[in-house]
């Protein structure tokens, strides 16, 4: 460790810390996620705002006013407020990219900056705008000594957008496929030979690639002479290890050949572009001991690539001490089809993904789309995972993030004229189903302080530290009478409450973090959900959730070992009214987590 980062660690550090090995140890479903934009957290140097550019807003990106800018939080800020994130109950922190971005970029009159991460021109070092390597450093450092681990952001579908094409400079570029410009012919079917020998980009070996030398097929790639070197490691600047075939409509074939948004999209199919990424990402375990990554538009990638390069990862890992390295992909999706999910973890070879199947499922059932059988279907589908119901487990699981929105604001979608009181009643309801069910749950920052946002991408990325963007701070929050125009970093919002007070439980009962699940109750309307986790040994815990504005009460199955209940949270009947079925009584959009134990042996 170098001395600033010793000085910067012993600043964030608590007294004592835990050893390292101590929480590496943990499996992945023992952990509680937070997810921080580093950007939107809180700034804790100012002098690195401009990211050490001079110049206005579209030479630096930074501008605090405006929502797609940077706001000048970093990674000093991240490290100040380690106490607030732990005291919420959190095990684990995802970092969104905090590598070198190229500042800004987008038409002219549309332009925007990386404040994101997901920008990349320089896979080596942390971006200035979010502080040194050192800083970086010291902050993985004083998360372990504080017990929680570091997972960190990465990206190798794509980097910034730097190649230009020359038949649609500052236009939109229309995806070209491969039957239509076939790597062998300039400028489609008709065109010049071009690349002899190239048997196609799904013999992946050295010899065959070496053959692709000239990347003019589909379009013309150029890259402008004041970007030429701009991105890190240099290899990274060859236009011949991109697709170059233009805009994705993200369906069918251009889903992994297109460019996302006009991110330079990486011919990911190339074993030089393979080695590169496990050298480049492997450098990052090795250097920083970072405990886990998020990869961002996993699905946009062939297979192959992720079947190399993630055992590379995890290999790399383990040299470094690390024995669980959680490696979760972004397959975005918006519908309940774990089928669609699961595949990436058997084709793909993923770990794990991040189960957007579990958000449509919360979104559907408490937003009144759907019935609570919903969950079901979703619990149902865990057989389609590598591994099936111990993949499941370890799956991060989330009701909004800096993409889709949040949950807060879904729910004022759907229910426009709720009260305040039934605004906070419905949102804790959902955190009370992801603090229970299975899966690792996954806090986006903000939503304990009952932010809300207007919509996804850009609406739903508020800062923390107070905002200066005008349409974060006419947001309605949840739970507060404050708005962003104000620093968001107290205990007093009873959504932070709660989320504390259940991840307690989580941590204390092991069956809610391995227990298998059971559906105990659905149906196809809104209303009672009920659910046990863990094996029939008259120690399950039982859940139960009322998404209905009407009281309930009901008979519910059991495990038939279980006799007696402790409320861990809520109101829970003290015994079983008959071996096997319990009573349960619930007020509107109320809940329940009830710890069975087994019937008391009588006295000798």
């Amino acid at each position: 460790m170098s001395l600033t980062a010793a000085l910067l660690f012993a600043l964030a550090g608590p007294a004592t810390a835990v050893p390292v090995e101590q929480v590496r140890a943990r499996a992945p479903e023992n952990e509680i996620i937070y997810f921080v934009l580093p950007d939107r957290f809180d700034n804790g140097d100012p002098s690195n705002d401009t990211g050490g550019l001079t110049g206005d807003r579209l030479t630096t990106g930074y501008d605090p006013t405006t929502k797609g800018f940077y706001h000048g939080g970093d990674l000093k800020g991240l490290m100040q407020r380690l106490d607030y994130i732990q005291s919420l109950g959190v095990t684990a922190i995802w970092v969104a990219p905090v590598l070198k971005n190229k500042a800004v970029q987008g038409a002219k009159g549309h332009e925007s900056a990386g404040y994101h991460g997901y920008w990349i021109t320089d896979f080596t070092r942390v971006d200035p705008h979010f502080g040194t390597d050192a800083e970086f450093a010291a902050f993985v450092d004083a998360a372990h000594a504080r017990g929680m681990k570091v997972y960190m952001d990465i990206i190798a579908n794509h980097t910034a957008d730097v190649i230009q094409y020359r038949e649609c400079v500052a236009k939109t570029c229309a995806y070209r496929s491969k039957a239509d410009y076939p790597y062998q012919r300039r400028g489609g079917v008709t065109g010049k030979p071009i690349n002899p020998g190239f048997a196609g980009d799904a013999v992946q070996t050295p010899e065959n690639f070496a053959r692709l030398t000239d990347p003019a097929y589909a379009y013309t790639p150029f890259v402008p002479p004041s970007e030429a070197s701009v991105k890190v490691p240099a290899w990274l600047n060859d236009p011949r290890y991109y697709h170059n075939r233009g805009d994705s409509t993200f369906a069918g074939e251009s889903a992994r050949y297109g460019d996302f948004s006009g991110l330079d999209d990486v011919m990911t199919e190339d074993p030089r572009v393979i080695a590169g990424f496990i050298s480049i990402y492997g450098s990052w375990i090795d250097q920083f001991g970072v405990d886990g990554f998020r990869i961002d538009t996993a699905r946009h990638v062939n297979p192959e690539f992720w079947q190399a390069f993630i055992p590379a990862m995890q290999t790399r890992a383990a040299a470094r001490g690390i024995p669980n390295f959680p490696i979760f992909g972004e397959v975005y999706s918006e519908t309940v089809d774990p089928g669609y999910t699961a595949q990436f973890t058997r084709r793909d070879k993923y770990p794990e993904v991040l189960d957007f199947s579990f958000q449509a499922a919360a979104r559907a059932m408490l937003t009144g789309k759907a019935g609570t059988d919903v969950f079901a279907r979703l619990i149902d589908g865990d057989v389609l995972y590598e591994g099936g119901d111990a993949t499941a487990l370890r799956l991060p699981t989330f009701l909004g993030n800096h993409d889709m929105g949040r949950m807060g604001y879904m729910l004022d979608k759907a229910w426009p004229t709720a009260t305040e009181a039934e605004r906070l009643q419905r949102l804790t309801l959902a955190h009370v189903l992801l603090l229970s069910a299975r899966g690792v749950p996954t806090i986006y920052s903000g939503d304990e302080q009952g932010f809300t946002g207007h919509a996804g991408d850009q609406d739903s990325r508020e800062d923390m530290f107070p905002s200066k963007v005008a349409t974060y701070n006419d947001n309605r929050l949840i739970g507060t009478k404050t708005t962003t125009a104000t620093a968001h970093f107290g205990t007093e919002n009873p959504i932070f409450q709660t989320i504390a007070k259940l991840s307690q439980i989580r941590r204390d009962h092991p069956q809610l973090r391995h227990g298998r699940t059971v559906v105990r109750f659905a149906s196809e309307k809104a209303g009672l959900l009920a659910f046990t986790r863990g094996d029939d040994d008259g120690r399950e815990v039982l859940v139960v959730l009322n998404t209905s504005t009407q009281p309930l009460s009901a008979n519910v199955e059991v495990g038939a070992q279980s006799a007696r209940f402790t409320a861990l949270a809520g109101n829970c009947p003290a015994s079983v009214t008959a071996p096997g079925s319990a009573m349960i009584t619930l007020p509107p959009l109320g809940y329940a987590i009830c710890a069975a134990a087994p019937a008391r042996l009588p006295s000798k």
